[in-house]
């Protein structure tokens, strides 16, 4: 597919190259200024190529099978994972996750909470799913 030598175009074509769902907005630093990778970036929303699920993070989209609306390409617990490793947040299982794991309970987790050892004041969302934290989660809880 050929990208036209604008800017939006050149994030597209790197959109395109990319292998992980999640993109930050850094990753297009060297493109341009702030403000117009911001206003590319906000084209490409727009147009349906890219999704926004938090400040400055995106995630590359898919069309629905069921009602072709456009979705992100990746579940959001999973993308939102994804995005605190590469923002440097370690992240680990919840009590629900470990307690379902382990036949504690019945009781299947949502997977809209996430472990995380420090406190995260990022918000994380797509639409009317949003990411909660579940502070004190320990890797050494298993």
């Amino acid at each position: 597919m050929k990208y036209s030598s604008t800017i939006e175009g050149r994030i597209a074509a790197r959109v395109a190259r990319k292998k992980s769902p999640v993109l930050l907005r850094e990753d297009f630093n060297d493109l341009g200024g702030y403000d117009q990778v911001g206003r590319a970036l906000k084209n490409l929303v727009s147009k349906g190529k890219l999704v926004r699920f938090g400040y400055g993070l995106y995630a590359k989209t898919r069309i629905s099978s069921l009602n072709g609306k456009i979705l992100p390409a990746e579940p959001l617990p999973n993308l939102a994972k994804r995005a605190l490793k590469r923002l440097g947040v370690q992240t680990f299982q919840t009590r629900a996750e470990k307690d379902y794991a382990a036949g504690r309970t019945t009781q299947v987790p949502t997977g809209r909470m996430i472990g995380v050892s420090n406190r995260v004041t990022r918000k994380i969302g797509y639409k009317d799913s949003t990411i909660f934290y579940e502070r004190g989660a320990r890797k050494t809880d298993y």
